[in-house]
């Protein structure tokens, strides 16, 4: 229950935040070009809250926290006095209407920078992108345990988010790609990945399984990286370095597999757990009493280290977070474009696309890791909403300029019919992807 409420709490804060933001964009460059906006809503259906500004505005909230309007006036929505129509949208020339519209989406895409910006300045924890396990396709190309992934076709990488962006919107081309490995006894080589051997395509969900990738922190060897204060191991001499490759009598070089044997070793001699260690190639053997907690349903043994992560830490000061927030957000925008038309040309499966269930969990599990964490999910929400809106689909903020580029075109705007024809298809569109979104989303959770 309670991460139902924080995946719905952060949705509605995270979706609230973007759609304000969006119909600001409208709202601004209308009042600019001299449009009179009669309500600015946030939120959708009657209004629980609203206020009339000086400037004539109504500012409202709606009781469905979900999407946002700015109403205009217009003539061909209602009438408009004589003395009022110079205030009209669709009064206004070509040029300024078409501002208008493509100011929302615009909007987001700024925000998303603000958001890539302000991430980098807290300073974002990600994992560095050192190799796991390899087997399949990454083993025939040569990658192997340690490597740390430095660059990907034309593209430095510094993460797992941005390996995973890169080799993903290749795979879907089928590419042979060219990957800079920094080998774990040193020196720099390329190895190359025939993402064409792909069988039954990219499934974003299990692609890493797919191409034979296991990131570091997946199976961290049994290296101990941190050791908790006052805990069992502390108090035994343990210390970061020291590698555990025997409990009791069960070898182990597998963080999970140490963790495993320490819970049948501590279950068969009331908790003592004896461990041999290499510490700087000499070995030594350490006993100590492993401490007892309920997790759940279930007690478990413990004795208070954990596994090197090899984890890194991304920030920049206020200048050098401006070109690196802009590289993040043409990566992202770019990545998001490929995976789109692979879904159009039938590349990519129809599986890919997420709805609002399980934007709500991301939601909430990125509120859980912080700031920083929190502004990169805003940044790539933010991001979809500038690229969905963009579409050429009529409802769609990119319809209305589609509508306006035919305008320009024949120098006459499309008859009302054509209008109401493209709205209809658009809505039948839209609520199509809405219900796979939603299909989508109930599978994952059934499963």
């Amino acid at each position: 229950m309670e991460v139902f409420l924080g995946s719905l709490f952060w949705f509605i804060v995270a979706t609230s935040l973007l759609v304000t933001f969006h119909e600001y964009g409208h709202f601004w460059v209308a009042r600019r070009c001299g449009v009179k906006v009669l309500r600015f809503s946030v939120g959708l259906g009657s209004p629980i809250w609203s206020r009339r500004g000086r400037d004539g505005t109504e500012y409202a909230i709606g009781a469905i926290p979900l999407g946002g309007y700015v109403k205009m006036l217009d003539e061909r929505e209602a009438d408009v006095a004589a003395s009022e129509r110079a205030e009209a949208f669709n009064r206004k020339p070509l040029g300024q209407r078409a501002a208008i519209v493509a100011a929302g989406p615009l909007f987001n895409l700024a925000f998303a920078l603000f958001a890539f910006w302000a991430m980098l300045l807290a300073g974002v924890r990600d994992y560095a992108p050192y190799v796991g396990e390899s087997s399949g396709l990454m083993a025939e190309a040569g990658i192997e345990r340690g490597d740390l992934i430095r660059r990907v076709a034309d593209r430095e990488v510094s993460n797992w988010t941005h390996v995973l962006v890169e080799l993903t919107t290749r795979g879907y081309r089928g590419e042979s790609v060219a990957i800079e490995v920094e080998q774990d006894g040193g020196g720099i080589s390329t190895r190359r990945l025939d993402l064409g051997q792909l069988d039954g395509g990219v499934d974003e969900e299990r692609f890493l399984e797919q191409i034979g990738l296991k990131p570091w922190h997946w199976v961290p060897p049994a290296l101990v990286g941190r050791v908790l204060e006052g805990d069992p191991a502390g108090q035994a001499g343990i210390r970061p370095g020291d590698r555990v490759i025997a409990v009791g009598d069960t070898p182990v070089d597998r963080f999970a597999a140490m963790s495993e044997a320490i819970q049948a070793e501590a279950a068969a001699r009331e908790g003592r757990v004896r461990l041999t260690l290499d510490r700087g190639g000499i070995r030594e053997t350490v006993e100590l009493q492993a401490r007892k907690e309920r997790r759940g349903e279930r007690e478990m043994w413990f004795i208070g280290v954990g596994p090197e992560m090899r984890e890194t830490v991304r920030r920049a000061g206020p200048l050098q977070a401006i070109p690196q927030s802009v590289e993040e957000t043409w990566r992202f925008t770019t990545g998001s474009l490929k995976v789109l038309w692979h879904m159009v040309a039938g590349d990519a499966g129809l599986d890919n696309v997420s709805g609002p269930i399980t934007i709500a969990q991301f939601a909430n599990y990125s509120a859980q890791g912080g700031f920083s964490e929190f502004m990169r999910f805003l940044a790539l929400i933010s991001l979809t909403l500038c690229i969905m809106n963009l579409l050429p689909v009529p409802i769609l903020d990119g319809g209305h300029l589609l509508y306006y580029a035919i305008e320009w075109i024949k120098g006459s705007p499309l008859s009302d019919r054509a209008q109401a024809l493209g709205h209809y298809l658009g809505l039948g569109a839209l609520l199509a992807l809405m219900g796979l979104a939603f299909f989508n989303d109930f599978s994952r959770l059934a499963q």
